[in-house]
């Protein structure tokens, strides 16, 4: 354990729910931490800290000024587009997230589950099933259909691999070459770089986005490129909710363009439950849980851990955000 004379850490704990109470005790279990109360004097609880543990990315600029010891900002979680980035930076604190492949089964998982859901028609067969209607609908089988997929990071590739035990074609984007070493059961049947993305999209059965939030990937499925797909596609987004024009796929869903979506994350939470999109049975949506499982915690903890020990040994952290990746508020 990681005890207060060698380092003192705070948590700041945003929200109250069971993902950030698992956290909480996870930390607990090999940190000597005390827990931050927002309400409470924010000088006083972080006078001498030299490490905040900050879950999910969500402290304030108020919060941010009071920690003026702070060392090491270490965010549990990957993306930071509610994060300060270049704030924290500018204080002088060091900045780290806990990388995708925390939560890449997590979330391939949940990919995949949308899949299966959306072409077994999971949501008229449940409620056929309370109607005593027996018999349909008719499902699609997965073999040989095209799967699409944005962003070909840890999640992405984890996707690749269980897609790919179902016979799906994998088609796969992203901004750098293919690594030469990709384990077989990862390896796509197309492998292209941005430039290439609206052809992926066009021929693909199934989009499903595995992207960081960044200036230039918001938005990155627009009017258009929905247009590009087959009106039978699906779209899948288990990553940041902005990365859609949530207009744009209300109106391709709604009249019918594509054939289903399958959403875990919005530009806005909680997302309004109302919009007429989110009642229909070719729409699947959950509330930003995708990536939030017992292994997901113990991973993103795992390397909060270990970056307080590094740092109370004055040694190299991990996985650190610098401001030239755009990422952040």
């Amino acid at each position: 354990m990681i005890t207060t004379t060698q380092l003192k850490i705070q948590v700041y704990n945003w929200v109250n729910n069971e993902y950030m109470d698992a956290c909480l005790r996870e930390l607990h279990a090999h940190l000597d931490c005390q827990e931050l109360d927002p309400d409470g004097d924010l000088d006083e609880q972080l006078r001498g800290v030299e490490m905040v543990i900050d879950i999910g990315g969500h402290a304030s600029r108020e919060i941010i000024d009071a920690a003026v010891d702070a060392k090491f900002w270490q965010i549990i979680g990957t993306g930071l587009d509610a994060c300060e980035v270049q704030y924290i930076l500018d204080k002088g604190s060091r900045l780290g997230n806990t990388p995708g492949f925390t939560s890449a089964l997590a979330l391939s998982e949940c990919a995949m589950m949308y899949i299966l859901m959306l072409t077994r028609k999971y949501h008229q067969a449940r409620d056929n099933f309370q109607s005593g209607i027996f018999g349909i609908p008719n499902g699609k089988t997965l073999d040989q259909m095209t799967l699409g997929i944005i962003g070909f990071g840890a999640s992405g590739r984890q996707l690749a691999k269980r897609a790919k035990s179902f016979g799906m074609r994998i088609e796969a984007i992203d901004i750098r070459p293919l690594d030469a070493d990709l384990p077989k059961d990862m390896q796509p049947d197309f492998y292209g770089l941005s430039d290439e993305m609206d052809s992926v999209i066009s021929r693909s059965d199934v989009v499903s986005l595995h992207l960081h939030l960044t200036p230039e990937t918001r938005h990155i499925i627009d009017d258009r490129r929905l247009g590009l797909m087959k009106s039978s596609a699906f779209l899948i987004n288990v990553a940041r909710g902005a990365l859609v024009d949530e207009d744009a796929l209300a109106e391709a869903i709604l009249g019918g363009k594509i054939a289903g979506a399958g959403i875990d994350v919005f530009a806005s939470e909680p997302a309004d439950a109302g919009r007429p999109e989110y009642q229909l049975p070719n729409f699947i949506a959950t509330p930003h849980t995708s990536g939030q499982t017992d292994e997901t915690i113990r991973r993103r903890c795992a390397i909060a851990v270990d970056n307080a020990r590094r740092l109370a040994a004055g040694e190299e952290l991990l996985h650190l955000i610098d401001a030239g990746m755009g990422l952040g508020k």
